[in-house]
């Protein structure tokens, strides 16, 4: 990569057969993934936790220059609803920390249905950051939410940029400017549209302005239902790689 701080990846590191080519023959997928691509989004851990050890098995399975983004259990975004989680935050903290230095981040997706309440959303990040002080992203899905910069910026979390967008602040990067991450879900279809390489271009250089002072910048991409996830993100890197 031509930019170090630049993570390209994808949502899981499952690799559709038609690009098996591109990949090399031997090893897990993850190791083969991790040939070409230096950043993945583990979103399994939304829907059920993971023991340590498998995180840790994951973390050496890697090269040193890899990072993982964790995204948050369900159990407290949408079944909490970030109040009164400690036990869970606390269990999910101890299971990813096996990743050691490979993690990269935490992702925390709320609902759509999740108003913004700034007290609550106060206490939940007070307690995320007695526990943890790496970086941290959030995708909120309600409009209210645009009203959370200032206090995104005091606890450190960044705001994702997301395609499709779906509230009016998600379209560039917000809040905590030391980390910048994009997702981008596939349009118009999400999780299915490939992105085309004028889209892909234009994005190779707004990835480069971000990570123009160092800042660890991440392009998830999460149209993965078709496969074309793999595909938009090696050439996204080929781009980048090629100026």
């Amino acid at each position: 990569m031509s930019v170090p701080s630049i993570f390209i990846g994808c949502a899981g590191w499952s690799l559709p057969r038609e690009y098996w080519p591109s990949f090399p023959k031997q090893g897990t997928h993850l190791q083969r993934y991790a040939h070409h691509l230096n950043g993945v989004e583990i979103n399994s851990s939304f829907y059920r936790p993971h023991q340590r050890q498998t995180y840790a098995r994951w973390a050496e399975s890697v090269a040193d220059g890899f990072r993982f983004c964790v995204k948050m259990p369900k159990s407290i975004s949408h079944e909490r609803r970030l109040r009164d989680c400690e036990p869970e935050l606390d269990a999910f903290l101890e299971q990813c920390s096996g990743l050691g230095d490979r993690l990269g981040c935490l992702l925390l997706q709320l609902p759509p249905s999740l108003v913004f309440d700034e007290s609550l959303a106060e206490a939940f990040f007070i307690a995320l950051r007695q526990r943890y002080s790496g970086a941290v992203v959030l995708e909120p899905r309600h409009e209210s939410w645009a009203a959370a910069e200032l206090l995104l910026m005091a606890y450190r979390i960044a705001q994702a940029v997301v395609d499709p967008s779906r509230i009016s602040t998600d379209a560039a990067p917000h809040g905590w400017p030391n980390v910048r991450y994009w997702r981008l879900h596939g349009s118009p279809r999400i999780y299915y549209s490939p992105y085309g390489s004028a889209y892909l271009k234009t994005l190779a250089g707004d990835l480069r302005v971000a990570a123009v002072d160092g800042v660890d910048t991440w392009c998830i991409l999460d149209n993965t239902a078709s496969g074309a996830a793999i595909g938009n993100a090696l050439e996204l890197r080929r781009i980048l790689a090629h100026g």
